[in-house]
């Protein structure tokens, strides 16, 4: 990969994950607790939100073990839920935050791309792709941390949205989530090639539910 090529990934993902993380403490401000206010976590600034492991080596040595499905994460933003008016309710609505700040983000990419043409030549294709690959990364990264398993974004609003009969095992999953969808993501695929059976299933259920809502976007936006 060149710089120029590097500069239209790195640029977007960037954005995505800073905003994305900023989006959780705001709203966790708007519903009473100010933690990630104190900590500088409500910033656009990236380095108050990267984890030098999860955003930047995991996803480096994916990609230098040509793994099928790239993964990584940024430094969770710090909530404590009990500081919060109404901690079940209110939880759905920060977990909600930052998939929710992606999809604005996705929307207002394709939207931007109707000024491309008005950009001088030199510029235009550069910015063109960092627009396109802002679109599928923000939406990636919305429809990924939407997956009803905690830690995941998805995981704390199915828990705070379930009935306590389903959402107490739910949530006592947390610790082992990540642990779970490395598996899912990465072993069982990779045992799955080994027996020459294609186990992919949450990895393609991710990206046809992310193509889905890119070609949505693209077409209420006029880009179709």
């Amino acid at each position: 990969m060149t710089v120029y090529e590097a500069s239209t990934w790195v640029i977007p993902v960037i954005i995505a994950i800073t905003f994305h993380e900023a989006a959780h403490g705001f709203v966790a401000l708007l519903f009473g607790d100010g933690t990630a206010w104190r900590l500088g976590r409500v910033s656009f600034n990236p380095l108050k939100h990267i984890d030098l492991f999860g955003t930047i080596l995991m996803p480096a040595l994916l990609l230098l073990l040509r793994s099928p499905f790239l993964f990584g994460y940024a430094k969770p933003v710090p909530v404590n839920y009990k500081a919060l008016r109404n901690p079940r309710r209110d939880m759905v609505w920060v977990a909600a935050a930052g998939p929710s700040m992606n999809l604005a983000l996705a929307t207002l990419a394709a939207l931007t791309f109707h000024l491309v043409a008005y950009l001088p030549v030199a510029a235009n294709q550069w910015v063109a792709q960092n627009l396109k690959n802002a679109l599928i990364i923000n939406v990636l990264l919305a429809v990924f941390n939407m997956m009803p398993l905690p830690p995941l974004d998805g995981g704390r609003v199915a828990v705070g949205l379930l009935p306590d009969l389903l959402a107490a095992p739910l949530a006592r999953l947390e610790p082992y989530g990540m642990l779970i969808l490395i598996g899912l993501l990465l072993i069982v695929p990779i045992l799955g090639a080994q027996m020459g059976v294609d186990l992919s299933i949450v990895s393609r259920g991710v990206g046809v539910v992310t193509e889905t809502i890119i070609s949505a976007i693209v077409w209420i936006t006029g880009n179709s």
